[in-house]
Protein backbone atom coordinates (compact mmCIF):
# COMPACT_ATOMS: atom_id res chain seq x y z
CA UNK A 1 0.00 0.00 0.00
CA UNK A 2 0.89 3.36 -1.09
CA UNK A 3 0.65 6.90 0.12
CA UNK A 4 -0.38 10.44 -1.77
CA UNK A 5 3.35 11.84 -2.06
CA UNK A 6 4.51 15.25 -3.44
CA UNK A 7 8.02 15.87 -4.06
CA UNK A 8 9.77 19.06 -6.08
CA UNK A 9 11.46 18.06 -9.41
CA UNK A 10 13.06 21.36 -10.77
CA UNK A 11 12.26 25.11 -10.57
CA UNK A 12 13.69 27.99 -12.70
CA UNK A 13 17.00 28.75 -10.94
CA UNK A 14 16.77 32.33 -8.98
CA UNK A 15 12.56 31.64 -10.29
CA UNK A 16 11.28 34.79 -7.94
CA UNK A 17 14.60 37.26 -9.13
CA UNK A 18 13.75 36.07 -12.80
CA UNK A 19 10.06 37.25 -12.96
CA UNK A 20 10.87 40.29 -10.87
CA UNK A 21 13.42 41.19 -13.81
CA UNK A 22 11.26 40.67 -16.45
CA UNK A 23 8.64 42.11 -14.99
CA UNK A 24 11.20 45.41 -15.43
CA UNK A 25 11.42 45.23 -18.68
CA UNK A 26 10.16 48.71 -19.55
CA UNK A 27 12.23 49.78 -16.85
CA UNK A 28 15.96 48.23 -17.67
CA UNK A 29 18.04 50.97 -15.65
CA UNK A 30 16.09 49.21 -12.36
CA UNK A 31 16.18 46.11 -13.69
CA UNK A 32 18.69 44.63 -11.76
CA UNK A 33 17.23 45.87 -8.16
CA UNK A 34 17.67 43.22 -5.10
CA UNK A 35 14.47 44.96 -3.60
CA UNK A 36 11.46 41.98 -5.68
CA UNK A 37 8.54 41.82 -2.44
CA UNK A 38 6.67 45.02 -3.27
CA UNK A 39 6.97 44.51 -7.14
CA UNK A 40 5.76 40.77 -7.08
CA UNK A 41 3.06 41.82 -4.11
CA UNK A 42 1.95 44.71 -6.25
CA UNK A 43 1.41 42.45 -9.51
CA UNK A 44 -0.53 40.61 -7.48
CA UNK A 45 -2.82 42.45 -5.93
CA UNK A 46 -3.44 43.97 -9.41
CA UNK A 47 -3.44 41.35 -11.04
CA UNK A 48 -0.65 41.55 -13.48
CA UNK A 49 -0.22 37.38 -14.03
CA UNK A 50 2.07 37.32 -17.05
CA UNK A 51 5.48 38.00 -15.42
CA UNK A 52 4.49 34.40 -13.28
CA UNK A 53 4.39 33.10 -16.43
CA UNK A 54 8.22 33.50 -16.71
CA UNK A 55 9.35 30.39 -14.21
CA UNK A 56 8.28 26.82 -14.00
CA UNK A 57 8.40 24.53 -11.60
CA UNK A 58 8.15 20.72 -11.94
CA UNK A 59 6.59 18.03 -9.32
CA UNK A 60 6.43 14.80 -8.75
CA UNK A 61 2.72 13.45 -7.13
CA UNK A 62 2.43 9.89 -6.10
CA UNK A 63 -1.55 9.35 -6.27
CA UNK A 64 -4.50 7.12 -7.01
CA UNK A 65 -5.95 6.71 -10.48
CA UNK A 66 -9.14 8.10 -9.29
CA UNK A 67 -7.29 10.99 -8.90
CA UNK A 68 -4.94 11.44 -11.66
CA UNK A 69 -7.88 12.29 -14.15
CA UNK A 70 -9.15 15.05 -11.93
CA UNK A 71 -5.33 16.69 -12.13
CA UNK A 72 -4.69 15.77 -15.91
CA UNK A 73 -7.69 18.39 -17.10
CA UNK A 74 -6.04 21.74 -15.59
CA UNK A 75 -4.71 22.00 -19.42
CA UNK A 76 -2.21 24.77 -18.70
CA UNK A 77 0.26 22.10 -17.42
CA UNK A 78 2.26 19.57 -19.13
CA UNK A 79 2.51 16.22 -18.00
CA UNK A 80 3.94 13.14 -17.47
CA UNK A 81 2.62 9.92 -15.92
CA UNK A 82 3.43 6.28 -15.17
CA UNK A 83 2.47 3.63 -17.81
CA UNK A 84 1.15 1.24 -17.15
CA UNK A 85 1.36 -0.35 -21.02
CA UNK A 86 5.08 -0.68 -20.10
CA UNK A 87 5.79 -1.12 -16.87
CA UNK A 88 3.97 -3.46 -13.97
CA UNK A 89 1.92 -2.08 -11.50
CA UNK A 90 2.42 -3.22 -7.57
CA UNK A 91 0.81 -0.91 -5.17
CA UNK A 92 -3.01 0.75 -4.22
CA UNK A 93 -3.63 4.17 -2.15
CA UNK A 94 -6.24 2.96 0.49
CA UNK A 95 -8.52 6.14 1.36
CA UNK A 96 -10.94 6.77 4.28
CA UNK A 97 -14.53 6.49 3.96
CA UNK A 98 -16.85 9.48 4.07
CA UNK A 99 -20.79 10.17 3.58
CA UNK A 100 -22.39 11.96 0.57
CA UNK A 101 -23.00 15.23 1.25
CA UNK A 102 -27.31 15.27 0.29
CA UNK A 103 -27.08 18.61 -0.34
CA UNK A 104 -23.73 19.69 -2.16
CA UNK A 105 -22.74 16.33 -4.69
CA UNK A 106 -19.18 17.64 -4.80
CA UNK A 107 -18.91 17.32 -1.10
CA UNK A 108 -18.90 14.80 1.33
CA UNK A 109 -18.56 14.47 5.00
CA UNK A 110 -16.22 12.83 7.38
CA UNK A 111 -18.52 11.55 10.11
CA UNK A 112 -18.94 7.82 9.82
CA UNK A 113 -18.84 5.26 12.25
CA UNK A 114 -15.18 3.10 12.77
CA UNK A 115 -16.98 -0.01 11.78
CA UNK A 116 -17.92 1.48 8.37
CA UNK A 117 -14.41 2.77 7.73
CA UNK A 118 -12.84 -1.02 8.88
CA UNK A 119 -15.44 -2.35 6.37
CA UNK A 120 -14.43 0.13 3.73
CA UNK A 121 -10.43 -0.16 4.61
CA UNK A 122 -10.98 -4.26 4.55
CA UNK A 123 -13.07 -3.73 1.17
CA UNK A 124 -10.32 -1.88 -0.77
CA UNK A 125 -7.89 -4.59 0.40
CA UNK A 126 -10.08 -7.40 -1.01
CA UNK A 127 -10.33 -5.55 -4.14
CA UNK A 128 -6.75 -4.96 -4.43
CA UNK A 129 -5.63 -8.36 -3.67
CA UNK A 130 -8.03 -10.76 -5.96
CA UNK A 131 -7.24 -8.08 -8.64
CA UNK A 132 -3.99 -7.59 -8.16
CA UNK A 133 -3.46 -11.97 -8.11
CA UNK A 134 -5.83 -11.96 -11.25
CA UNK A 135 -3.47 -9.08 -13.07
CA UNK A 136 -0.17 -11.20 -11.99
CA UNK A 137 -1.72 -14.15 -13.64
CA UNK A 138 -2.72 -12.22 -16.78
CA UNK A 139 0.74 -11.28 -17.35
CA UNK A 140 2.32 -14.98 -16.74
CA UNK A 141 -0.22 -15.94 -18.85
CA UNK A 142 1.71 -13.94 -21.71
CA UNK A 143 -1.22 -10.95 -22.07
CA UNK A 144 -0.09 -8.02 -22.66
CA UNK A 145 0.59 -5.24 -20.23
CA UNK A 146 -2.28 -2.84 -21.52
CA UNK A 147 -4.69 -5.59 -21.56
CA UNK A 148 -4.15 -7.32 -17.84
CA UNK A 149 -4.20 -3.51 -16.69
CA UNK A 150 -7.76 -3.51 -17.07
CA UNK A 151 -8.53 -5.64 -14.27
CA UNK A 152 -6.46 -3.00 -12.02
CA UNK A 153 -8.88 -0.76 -9.71
CA UNK A 154 -9.00 2.75 -9.43
CA UNK A 155 -7.43 2.93 -6.43
CA UNK A 156 -4.35 1.81 -7.98
CA UNK A 157 -0.89 3.73 -7.60
CA UNK A 158 0.51 5.97 -10.34
CA UNK A 159 3.01 8.25 -10.45
CA UNK A 160 3.10 11.36 -12.43
CA UNK A 161 5.55 14.86 -12.98
CA UNK A 162 3.58 18.26 -13.27
CA UNK A 163 4.67 21.25 -15.30
CA UNK A 164 4.10 24.08 -15.45
CA UNK A 165 4.66 27.73 -15.27
CA UNK A 166 3.83 30.18 -11.38
CA UNK A 167 1.02 31.22 -12.66
CA UNK A 168 -0.28 27.69 -13.50
CA UNK A 169 0.49 26.84 -9.79
CA UNK A 170 -0.51 29.83 -8.25
CA UNK A 171 -4.43 28.90 -10.02
CA UNK A 172 -3.91 25.21 -9.26
CA UNK A 173 -3.51 25.28 -5.68
CA UNK A 174 -5.96 28.06 -5.29
CA UNK A 175 -8.94 26.04 -7.18
CA UNK A 176 -7.68 22.85 -5.59
CA UNK A 177 -7.75 24.07 -2.45
CA UNK A 178 -11.44 24.61 -2.01
CA UNK A 179 -14.22 22.58 -0.35
CA UNK A 180 -15.29 21.53 -3.93
CA UNK A 181 -12.83 19.99 -4.29
CA UNK A 182 -12.17 15.76 -3.53
CA UNK A 183 -10.76 15.59 -0.23
CA UNK A 184 -7.85 13.82 -1.48
CA UNK A 185 -6.88 15.91 -4.56
CA UNK A 186 -6.86 19.13 -1.81
CA UNK A 187 -4.39 17.16 0.02
CA UNK A 188 -1.96 17.03 -2.99
CA UNK A 189 -3.14 20.77 -3.89
CA UNK A 190 -1.92 21.50 -0.08
CA UNK A 191 1.09 19.23 0.00
CA UNK A 192 2.38 21.48 -3.75
CA UNK A 193 1.05 24.58 -1.47
CA UNK A 194 4.07 23.91 1.00
CA UNK A 195 6.39 23.16 -1.99
CA UNK A 196 5.71 25.77 -3.73
CA UNK A 197 5.88 28.29 -0.51
CA UNK A 198 8.94 26.84 0.34
CA UNK A 199 10.56 27.33 -3.23
CA UNK A 200 8.70 30.95 -3.60
CA UNK A 201 8.48 32.42 -0.27
CA UNK A 202 8.53 36.07 -1.58
CA UNK A 203 5.54 34.84 -3.75
CA UNK A 204 3.91 32.75 -1.28
CA UNK A 205 3.84 35.68 1.07
CA UNK A 206 2.63 38.24 -1.12
CA UNK A 207 -0.47 35.72 -1.84
CA UNK A 208 -1.28 35.02 2.14
CA UNK A 209 -0.36 31.41 2.22
CA UNK A 210 2.69 32.26 4.71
Amino acid sequence: METNNVRLISITPNAEEIMAYCARVSNPVNQENPEISRLIAYCIKHGHWSIFEQANMVLEITTSRAISPQILRHRSFSFQEFSQRYAEVDGYIEYSARRQDQKNRQNSVDDLDADTQSWFAESQKEVWDLAFSKYKMALEKGIAKECARTLLPMGTSTRLYMNGTVRSWIHYIQLRSEIGTQLEHRMIAEACKEVFSQQLPVVAKALGWI
